[in-house]
Order: structure tokens, then sequence, then C-alpha cells
């Protein structure tokens, strides 16, 4: 009997010490409650801690915690409606006053949820596309861009470089959601946008701009194109006809060369024996005239006159 009844003291004790001490990771912190009411402060030293066996331990992580919205349709200031997916970092700073207002993470995340969407809502309903997908800093060199159209747009100035811009966006984002933070016992490190995108239908009307801009780059390239290509082919004519007319006039200086040069040579054959020259010269047109040729000439013409000389030798 005593041996049972040590056995149950014994039992009796191990259970009440399992339930009254608990071991702190050094990732976590941790407020002891009793009847759903916290008591005393938070207990953030990691180890071996004890409580009273009908209280519980509440953990909360210290780390950095990660929140990502859902993709939310926002119209900007200029009403193009676009697609916002943001993001943020936060960590409980006041466990006490964090199981209070919103009891655990899944609370937490619901209230950022509400609070962050409202805020991104507000600064992009009231900031310009261009405000919202450019950085401060950024700055466009008119003399790279390839496309000159882009320049003379009337809804794109890139001159102009951004009043606010992305950074300072995300900073008036999260100064305003830090406002409400305290209360939650949170601390909200950094905001982000993560993508900016445009809605469906805006997207297409975009891209339809685009392949319309597109065409008429291409049909001013090719326009331009064609009038080099008939300048080409101009400048190409004109320097054919120069040529050809250079040539022909080199043609007519050569033939008249050669045509003053035979004149010479036929000069000078005849000035040297001019008989022998109108011998040659008749004996050459009587070859021409063939071995059917019929001529009728009168009997005393000259063209007959070495063919008589020649019979009068033959008798």
């Amino acid at each position: 009997m005593k041996t049972m009844t040590a056995i149950l003291v014994g039992l009796v004790l191990l259970i009440l010490i399992s339930t009254s001490l608990f071991i702190l990771d050094e990732a976590d912190q941790a407020i002891i409650v009793q009847f759903g009411e916290p008591l005393g402060d938070v207990i953030s030293e990691p180890g071996l801690h004890v409580k009273l066996p009908w209280q519980d331990v509440r953990r909360f992580d210290k780390r950095l915690l990660n929140w990502d919205g859902d993709v939310t349709q926002i119209p900007t200031l200029g009403r193009e409606f676009i697609l916002v997916d943001t993001t943020a970092r936060w960590r409980i700073a006041d466990p006490l006053q964090f199981l209070r207002s919103v009891r655990d993470e899944r609370g937490a995340r619901s209230r950022l949820d509400d609070i962050i969407d409202s805020v991104v809502r507000d600064m992009v309903s009231s900031t310009e596309l261009e405000e919202i997908v450019r950085s401060q800093d950024w700055e466009v060199d008119l003399d790279e861009v390839d496309d000159p159209t882009l320049i003379e747009r009337e809804d794109v100035d890139l001159r102009q470089r951004p009043t606010l811009g992305r950074e300072l966006l995300e900073e008036e984002i999260l100064e305003r959601a830090q406002r409400l933070m305290p209360e939650l016992g949170i601390d909200l490190q950094d905001v982000r946008i993560k993508r900016v995108n445009y809605i469906d239908s805006v997207r297409r009307q975009v891209e339809q701009r685009m392949i319309a801009e597109r065409q008429s780059i291409a049909e001013r390239f090719r326009s331009e194109g064609r009038g080099r290509s008939q300048e080409i082919l101009g400048e190409m004519e004109r320097e054919l006809r120069t040529i050809r007319s250079e040539a022909g006039r080199q043609a007519e200086e050569i033939r008249g060369r050669a045509d003053a040069e035979a004149t010479s040579i036929y000069g000078e054959a005849f000035g040297a024996d001019p008989e022998f020259y109108t011998f040659f010269r008749t004996l050459e047109s009587y070859q021409a005239l063939g071995e059917n040729a019929t001529i009728m000439l009168g009997a005393g013409s000259e063209y007959f006159r070495y063919l008589e000389s020649t019979e009068r030798r033959d008798r």
C-alpha cells in the first residue's frame, strides 16, 4: 500500500514539474497567461523557466517576419488601372500589446492586410503612373533614345524627372502605415512594391498602341528607305549618263583622230605618186564589181582607161 502511494505521489510530482517548467528558445519571447489574462512581464531570456501548472505560455517570434499582400487592382491619378503587388517585413515589438490587440500572427497578418493595402491604395490612387514606376534619380539621355517619337509624345515627358519616384513613394507608404503599428505592438520595418502591371484590358490597349507605334516607325523607316533608294538610283543614273557621255566624247575624239590620221596617210600616199594612187584605187574598184556585175558607161569614160591600156598591151 505504501508503495502504491509513493508511486502515485511521484507521478503527481512529475506531472506538476513537467507542467510547471518550460524551455524558451532564443528566437522566441513569451508571456504567461492565466485564465486568458497575461501575467507579469515579457520573458525574453532563453532557457528554462517556471510557471504554475494551470498557467499557459504564449510564445512569440523575435525574428523579422514577412508579409505578402494580395495583388490589388488600383487606379492611378491618371486613371490607369494597374495591378500592385506589395510585400513588407515586420516584427513583434511589444508582445503584451500584440497579445491584447491581435492575439497571434494570423490576427496580425489580417490587420496588416487592412492597414497596408489601404495605405497603398490611397498613395497609388493619388500618384501618377510615371512616379510609381520610375526612380527619383531616373534620367534619360535623349541622345541615346532610338525612337524619336518617344521624345515627341504628349503623354510621356522623358525630359521631366520624377518628383516622388518609387523609393520615396515606398517611404511614404511605410511612414503612414507605421503610425498605426504601436497600437498593435508591431514594428513595421519595410514596405516594398514588388510588381506593377496593367490590368488585362489596359494591357491589351497598351500592346495595341505599342504595335501601332512600331508599325508607324517601320513605315517611316520604309518610306525613308524608299526615298533613299530613289536618291541612290538617281545618282547612279546621273553617273551612268556622265560615263556614257564621257565615253561617247572620247570615242568621237578617237574616231576624229583616226579619220584625220587616215586622211593624212591618204594625202601623203597621193602626194608621193598621184598616178600610182589613182591606179591602185581604180583597181580596187574593179574588184568590187564582181564576176556578174553589169555597168553601163561611155566608151570614152576615164573609168576604163586602165582596162584599155591593158588590152593594148595584150595585143
